[in-house]
């Protein structure tokens, strides 16, 4: 476990593998999950000739839990941090849940110059339903917009139950093993703003290769969200994992790396100094 340090002072984490010189691929973990969520993809990586960065932001996992709140123009700026700090170029990051949304915000910010492709696991670039984007969050409309998430993430009756998911749930357990469960004043609003954020004109203009993926049993949206956002991006593509809820790379690690090792073996050859 390594860390470097934010403009701020505050300790971001990170653990490495796979080959020094090879492509990095960075891996962001959703909300209140940590690098550990990666568990099943850090060893193919690896073995595939990359460069492996699973990485905890600010308040998750193992880096520095500050008392002020987060929003998503913060976790965009740690990811910068995180990219300078080791200058990292030609990058696959690969972002899951609000991990996914964390390297828009990356992007909207500081451009996509240090990226050579993105994967997005099983996030909706706008969980707002509306009229124009029916594939946002389960019950989440313009008539609870200011409280939905006000206490918590909301059951939605949707995907199956826990309890039924067999050896994924097994997995599930194992990889998520370093997440926090229990919701701060700070969480809350993380997620309220993340959910009142739209990313869609950002992927619009974003001129790197991206795969979205999707559970085909997300609890959380439709997995139609998937090639709803490859349909906006310049050059997007989607794939829909069968048998897997919201943690799709944990729940179904074979379908889902072979996925993301195809995409990543399909960007161009990374640029040499």
């Amino acid at each position: 476990m390594a860390s470097i340090a934010a403009d701020d002072g505050i300790r971001l984490h990170y653990t490495e593998a796979g080959d020094p010189s090879g492509r990095p691929v960075v891996l962001l973990s959703g909300f209140k999950g940590a690098a550990t969520s990666w568990l099943y993809q850090v060893g193919p990586l690896a073995a595939a000739g990359y460069r492996v960065l699973s990485v905890d932001l600010r308040g998750h996992g193992r880096a520095d839990r500050p008392a002020s709140g987060v929003d998503m123009a913060r976790r965009g700026q740690d990811v910068r941090a995180f990219l300078d700090a080791l200058d990292l170029r030609d990058v696959l990051a690969v972002g899951g849940s609000m991990g996914g949304n964390t390297i828009w915000s990356y992007v909207s910010q500081f451009g996509a110059d240090r990226l050579a492709g993105i994967v997005v696991v099983d996030q909706t670039p706008k969980m707002l339903n509306t009229a124009d984007w029916p594939h946002g969050f389960y019950g989440y409309d313009e008539s609870n917009v200011e409280t939905y998430f006000a206490e918590r993430i909301p059951e939605t009756g949707h995907g199956t139950p826990l309890w039924r998911r067999g050896m994924r749930l097994v997995r599930l357990v194992r990889a998520m093993k370093g997440a926090q469960r229990t919701l701060t004043p700070g969480d809350l609003v993380l997620l309220d703003d993340h959910a009142k954020a739209d990313w869609r004109p950002v992927i619009a203009a974003t001129d790197v290769p991206v795969l979205f993926t999707a559970g085909a049993e997300s609890e959380l949206w439709p997995s139609s969200h998937a090639a709803a956002a490859a349909s906006l991006a310049p050059r997007g593509s989607s794939v829909v994992i069968a048998t897997a809820g919201h943690g799709t790379n944990i729940e179904q690690p074979q379908a889902f790396n072979k996925a993301l090792l195809d995409f990543g073996s399909a960007l161009t050859v990374p640029r040499r100094p």
